[in-house]
């Protein structure tokens, strides 16, 4: 805990100064680390971003096709954990939860041959540990304006009526409603006048197996006045990431760690660029970890009521991809 106030200390320091800085928080909240931005590359920390690039000085670039093979747990495994969720959901405990699982990858790319091939509105490469790709933004503050874009829902763009079909989905709608409403009520807590921009807005995403279609939605707000230069106080009040645990989002964060076979780390936690103006961060998903000899991709969806687990179980499996088309 101190060592997390120290950082998110330093985040509000470098932001008065007008000092441009990479930072990330895993998924706890107990690894955090803040970094200028002339200092990412000899910490090898390598990220293209809206608000910054920067790339390895070894340049990769490899002709071959991508290999990609997964190795997902079994149906009844994940069954076992879902039943758990639904049980928790029925007590009343949770109405909403992130269930995420790991899945031992091979490939014939190394991690920074993906980050280098791979296309994404974020991707980072972290010390040659773990490359991700993602799609959703988390925060961004622009002009004393703070904007969340929470993301539920994906769905296969080659389905028939794809996109009609996701957003009639009785399940991911009410999913939707919950997150909104979470993200809603976090941003007042830094923020006034928040409201709802967009409702439930489809984005296509390029992946090497398939198209897909996901669904997020913009809640938007003023930051505070006590808030203003003070980006470690605001991210410090926001997190963890309401679209990757669920609500209510202290029961539900006990039931993921007692409830899922594998830990998150950095995986579901948040990244971003302060450049001396602008703040822009995302969730770490579609995430790719070495582990000795072997890739683990991390993988997963917000389970509620209305939730089928052969639905689930596939779409956990469907987000397994690299972004290389």
């Amino acid at each position: 805990m101190h060592q997390e106030k120290s950082q998110f200390g330093k985040m509000n320091e470098l932001c008065r100064s007008r000092i441009p800085f990479f930072f990330i928080c895993d998924f706890t909240g107990e690894r955090i680390e803040v970094i200028p931005l002339h200092e990412m590359s000899e910490n090898k920390i390598f990220c293209s971003h809206p608000l910054f690039s920067n790339t390895p000085e070894r340049s990769v670039w490899k002709e071959d096709s991508l290999q990609w093979k997964k190795y997902p747990l079994s149906f009844g495994e994940y069954a076992l954990q879902f039943e758990k969720v639904k049980n928790e959901i029925s007590k009343g405990n949770t109405y909403l939860l992130n269930l995420t699982c790991a899945t031992k990858v091979e490939t014939n790319f190394t991690l920074q041959e993906l980050f280098k091939k791979g296309n994404a509105k974020y991707k980072l490469l972290y010390k040659d540990q773990f490359v991700h790709f993602s799609p959703e933004p988390f925060v961004k503050i622009r002009d004393n304006v703070i904007s969340s874009y929470p993301m539920k829902g994906t769905i296969e763009a080659g389905v028939e009526d794809a996109g009609k079909k996701i957003l009639e989905n009785k399940k991911e709608l009410a999913e939707q409603h919950i997150i909104v409403d979470l993200i809603r009520n976090d941003l007042s807590i830094v923020a006034r006048d928040v409201k709802l921009d967009d409702f439930r807005y489809i984005e296509e995403i390029i992946t090497n197996e398939k198209k897909l279609l996901a669904v997020s939605s913009k809640i938007s707000g003023r930051l505070k006045d006590e808030y203003t230069n003070r980006i470690g106080d605001v991210f410090s009040a926001l997190l963890p990431a309401g679209s990757v645990c669920g609500a209510p989002r202290k029961k539900t964060l006990e039931i993921i760690i007692q409830t899922e076979t594998h830990k998150r780390g950095w995986y579901t936690g948040v990244w971003g660029i302060f450049d001396g103006k602008d703040t822009d961060s995302c969730v770490i998903i579609r995430y790719l970890e070495k582990q000795d000899d072997h890739f683990i991709f991390k993988s997963g969806g917000g389970i509620t009521a209305l939730s089928e687990v052969s639905a689930e179980y596939r779409e956990m499996i469907d987000k397994v991809y690299a972004p290389v088309s």
